[in-house]
Parts: structure tokens; sequence; C-alpha cells
């Protein structure tokens, strides 16, 4: 039985914090089942930041490297960027013609994004913002996926690509597109420092590739138990940022630290103490890779260029599909 084929990518941010662990170790496990295309979504980037897009390459590149210290390997997935495949701007262009504007300005995210996006300063009153959902489509379709690894707030858009796929296959009396299902990976939900969704913007991250002082320092930091003063007082775990942790990265100790946190009898420096090692020895790994990658960028950059080629490949041969049934050719 062949493999299915998964398309997924990220945003160029730059370096990656550990928010983005779980997702990554999804894709991790989904590359030995399925024949993977990961993209970084320049294109994507554009929609909310093209008044300012200098540095995605550079930041393209720095994210890369976290994919490829967690476990991303590029000899199992094809790694791309998706500018590299104008492939993907063809397709999102006759996508946009048979696509009507409704469709669109339905997606639930689109409108609550234009505010939050413009409290911040951002003008996104774009076709480029209304139309991502669009380009999104293209991106998986381009490759036939038949699967896509999603959070639940993607399944609209999700389900958004597989009505352009039967749009396209009904109007053109064809089967080129298959219709995508989802993928829902269990997401951990780890929280910055502060308690706060993670999030570079508000400075509450511990990345992939933090050193050990920076590891200290941020654990050192984060958010306990309020109503707790003095170490013999009783605590309550549950509200506890650094137990949230320890839940997921010290699985082998957390009923200990849990039990003893209960009881007072292990106080917050020590258990903070103990997270910052687990955490520094799980990131050890991963930090000796991208340093050994940082010494050779031309192997990213020459990675990228192969992962490009081959995308564009499978990219050409859909397109030309695509064309043929609208007969076009």
């Amino acid at each position: 039985m062949s493999k299915g084929t998964i398309l997924s990518g990220m945003r160029p941010t730059g370096k990656l914090h550990m928010g983005h662990m779980s997702v990554l170790e999804n894709w991790v496990k989904l590359q030995d089942e399925y024949n993977c295309y990961f993209m970084v979504a320049d294109w994507h980037a554009l929609s909310t930041e093209y008044q300012d897009p200098q540095g995605i390459r550079e930041k393209a590149r720095d994210m890369v490297i976290d994919w490829l210290t967690v476990g991303i390997d590029p000899e199992k997935s094809v790694i791309f960027v998706q500018s590299d495949v104008k492939e993907h701007a063809e397709l999102h262009l006759l996508f946009s013609m048979i696509t009507p504007l409704s469709w669109l300005e339905r997606v639930p995210t689109y409108k609550d994004q234009i505010i939050q996006l413009g409290e911040q300063g951002k003008d996104i009153n774009t076709y480029g913002f209304l139309g991502y959902p669009l380009l999104q489509a293209a991106d998986i379709l381009v490759y036939k996926a038949t699967a896509v690894p999603v959070g639940e707030d993607q399944l609209p858009h999700l389900e958004l690509t597989r009505e352009i796929a039967r749009r396209f296959n009904y109007l053109f009396n064809s089967h080129v597109f298959p219709e995508p299902q989802s993928i829902l990976g269990k997401v951990a939900f780890l929280p910055g420092i502060d308690g706060r969704k993670m999030s570079k913007s508000y400075g509450n991250v511990i990345n992939i590739s933090a050193t050990t002082d920076e590891i200290t320092t941020q654990v050192r930091g984060m958010i306990t138990d309020p109503a707790r003063i003095h170490k013999t007082d009783p605590g309550h775990p549950d509200v506890c940022t650094v137990h949230t942790y320890h839940t997921i990265y010290n699985n082998e100790d957390v009923v200990g630290i849990e039990a003893s946190c209960r009881a007072g009898s292990i106080g917050c420096v020590a258990c903070k103490k103990a997270l910052a090692e687990k955490l520094d020895r799980f990131l050890l790994p991963m930090r000796e890779k991208r340093a050994r990658l940082e010494q050779n960028p031309q192997y990213v950059d020459e990675l990228l260029a192969e992962g490009a080629k081959k995308a564009r490949q499978r990219a050409a041969e859909v397109m030309a599909e695509v064309r043929s049934a609208m007969k076009i050719v």
C-alpha cells in the first residue's frame, strides 16, 4: 500500500522555542508514515509583514536548523522554502478565479485577526491577507496532500481546502485533487515563563537552542503558586508553571515532586533547580547539533535547494494535470 502525502509548514520566525516542540515531535513521527513536505511559509509571512520583509531568509535558515535538530530528516522528507516553488503562486492564482469571495470572508479567524493585528499597528486590510487561506489550499493541493497535521483552530481552513478541491473537480469534470483529511495531533500546552501563551512577542520563551545559563535564568523567572510565601507552606502544583513543565519533561519524578510540594517539604528554588537541570539535559543534544550546523551554513542552503528541486518536480506534475483539466495547456 502506497504512503499518503502530507504538507505542513511554518512561517519563518527565526529560532524556535519550546512551545513548538509538540508540533515538531509530531512531524518527526509522521515522516516515517507519510511522504512529507515541510515548507517554510515565507509568502504567508508577507501577508502580515509586508512592510518589513527584510531578514525573512535568515529567519528561515534559523528555523530550518531547529527543524533538523529535533529530527526532521532530509533523507525522509522534502524541506523547502515556499517562494522557491512558483507553482504555489500559479495554483493560488487559478483558485482565486473560481473561489467565491464569501468563502474567504467567512473564515472564522479573518475578522478577529484584522482587529487583533490592527491593535498592534498593522494594516492587513489587503487581498493578500484575505486570500491567505486560498494560498494555504494551493500549498496543500499542489502536492495532492492526502492529510494535513493541524490544530483545532485550523480545521476551518482545511475544510475550505476540501471545498476548493471539490469545486475544481466539479467545474472541470476531473479528479485532479484529493480531499485532504486532518491529523489532529496531541499538542501539549506549554506556557511561557510568565504563565501566558509562550510567544516571542511576550518575551516569555525558552528557545530550543537556549544555553545552560539561559535555561537557568528563565526557569528561575517562572511563575509559581502565588499563595505560597514560605518554603514550608503547602503548595498548589495545579496553578504552578514549573509543575506544568515537570509533567511534560520530568515524568519520572513528577509524582514525588508534586507530593513534596503539597506537603511543603520542597521549596520553589529546589523545584526550579531540578527542572532547569532536566530541561538542560533534554535540549543539550539539539544545542550541540545546532552548533555543528551553524558552522556549515552552506549545508542548510544546499539542503533547501535540493528540497526545492524535489518540490518543484512534484508541483510541476500536478500543475500539468491542472492545466489539462482546465484546457489551458
